[in-house]
Formats: C-alpha cells, sequence, structure tokens
C-alpha cells in the first residue's frame, strides 16, 4: 500500500506523467514533499504500467504547481467527485473554453475553470 493516494489511470494515453522523483526534482523539494501534497490533495496522481506519476500540465512552464490547480482539486472534491472524475473532466475537451480545462488553467481562463467546477462541471 503506498503512502500517498494515487488514482486509476483514466486519462488519455497521449498524457504526458511525471514520475514523482521528476515532479520533485522540477519544484524543487524532496519526493516526501511531493507525496505530502498529494496527501493533502495539491496534486494528483495516476499509476500507469505499475508507475505513479503526476500529468506533466499540472506543472507550469517555471516548474512550479499551476496556480489554480490545488483551488480546483479542492472544489471538486467539496463537491463529492472522485480523484478520478476530477481527472477525466480535467482532460476532457470542452468547445466553450475552447479546448481542455487543464490547458486553460495555464491562461487567464483559469478562474471560469474554477467557477465551471464550482457550478457543476458534469
Amino acid at each position: 500500500m503506498s503512502s500517498f493516494p494515487c488514482s486509476e489511470d483514466v486519462l488519455p494515453a497521449d498524457v504526458e506523467l511525471l514520475n514523482l522523483p521528476d515532479v520533485a526534482e522540477q519544484l524543487g523539494v524532496p519526493v516526501t514533499r511531493v507525496h505530502q501534497m498529494l496527501r493533502d490533495h495539491q496534486l494528483l496522481a495516476v499509476r500507469r504500467d505499475g508507475i505513479a506519476g503526476v500529468p506533466a500540465r499540472f506543472l507550469d512552464a517555471d516548474g512550479a504547481v499551476v496556480k489554480m490547480l490545488p483551488g480546483l482539486i479542492t472544489v471538486m472534491r467539496d463537491g463529492k467527485y472522485t480523484n478520478e472524475e476530477i481527472l477525466e473532466w480535467v482532460f476532457t475537451d470542452d468547445p466553450t473554453l475552447p479546448g481542455k480545462p487543464v490547458d486553460a488553467l495555464h491562461g487567464d481562463l483559469a478562474r471560469e475553470v474554477v467557477r465551471r467546477a464550482a457550478a457543476d462541471p458534469f
């Protein structure tokens, strides 16, 4: 049993995952801090081919966690969505954004993504 939550891989096969040591390196923290971030629901991980990984899109170009991601996860968990449902929603195309919510988190529509998640994403 792992010491951090790790979801089933519900992501499309083309979603790039970073293993936890690589996430730790990009964030400039020990891997145990990444485990804590997963326990605190600041990040989400999936297990693909037996290896835990965090979607690369959860980090920005500066190697930090995308600013609005922890808040989005909190809003959706408060709405009783599972980690798998959150991952599916974040990586599903939404023509009204346009694109995927995870892509919109990197731009001017980040607050809109969180607002929609609070309103009822599914």
